[in-house]
């Protein structure tokens, strides 16, 4: 069923010049696959998490934590893309959209996080939240893209991580999980924790280099298109941290994922400058300023 929005406080939340154009908010079905497709395809550095999640699970799943919106203009016309659930995420061309997907989203009561643009998540955020509201955790983050593969790529044994390597991988990322957003998901719900890491190894996206029976590096190919790669969850172990191991497995596994497609996309915490240095050392190079809100 669609849903009419039109903000009714525009002038004193955010000073509109003037009102809003109502728009129609409507649950996406399996009809309208091809045409968020084409959407979203429009930018696809800035939507390859929804895009890569079409992509394995189809429009309508529930391993995509969520249900995707969409909102059409007078026309008819679509003009923005939602998804909504557990990770929360917009791609609107109008600012009256994402005014009212984020009045939708309030209705969901198992989103852990918002993420997008930095500016289009103020937005969203000022109008998502009741008065009071606080998030957990707020992460100001750089978005970085690389294009070109490494000039000079080392030799290191950088692997496809299998089934035995399943416990270290659930306890590295969830340890992180906990570092970035404040919450464990191996307490949240650690049966589907599991399962989510066991098919992502399955479709060989974790990458990892092992030193005998210790983990000293990982990454995650969280998304996968033909136009963008996105990468998450780059680790490496404590104590092996300033010993070039970084450098050496992004620089490699960048110059594997290049051959399949045309650019790798990552989000880096803006605090974080030693990672900044190092992905601008490999070639990496800054694209837009992201944001990702982690709910109570």
């Amino acid at each position: 069923m669609a849903v009419t929005m039109m903000s009714q406080d525009w002038a004193a939340r955010s000073g509109f010049a003037e009102a809003p154009q109502p728009c129609n908010i409507s649950e996406l079905t399996r009809s309208d696959e091809p045409e968020v497709i084409e959407f979203l395809s429009a930018r696809p550095l800035h939507t390859v998490f929804m895009m890569g999640l079409i992509r394995d699970n189809g429009l309508l799943s529930p391993r995509n934590r969520g249900s995707f919106y969409g909102s059409r203009g007078a026309a008819g016309e679509l003009e923005a893309v939602a998804l909504i659930g557990h990770a929360t995420l917009v791609e609107a061309h109008t600012e009256h959209s994402l005014i009212g997907f984020a009045r939708v989203a309030r209705n969901c009561r198992n989103t852990h996080l918002i993420r997008g643009e930095q500016e289009s998540i103020k937005t969203f955020w000022t109008y998502y939240a009741g008065a009071g509201s606080n998030p957990r955790a707020v992460s100001c983050e750089h978005l970085f893209v690389l294009s070109e593969a490494p000039a000079q790529v080392a030799d290191v044994d950088l692997r496809a991580a299998n089934m035995d390597d399943l416990e270290k991988i659930v306890a590295v990322n969830s340890s992180m999980a906990l570092e970035e957003g404040g919450g464990s998901p191996l307490q949240r719900d650690p049966s589907g924790f599991r399962k989510r890491t066991s098919r992502r190894i399955e479709q060989g996206r974790i990458w990892i280099l092992m030193e005998g029976n210790r983990l000293i590096f990982k990454a995650d190919v969280v998304s996968s298109t033909p136009e963008v790669t996105y990468l998450e969850g780059i680790y490496v172990r404590p104590e092996e941290r300033r010993k070039g191991h970084a450098m050496r497995c992004v620089t490699k596994l960048s110059s594997m994922l290049l051959k399949n497609t045309t650019s790798i996309c990552l989000t880096v915490n803006d605090r974080n400058t030693h990672a900044i240095a190092l992905y601008e050392k490999v070639g990496f190079q800054f694209h837009s300023n992201y944001e990702t809100i982690y709910l109570r």
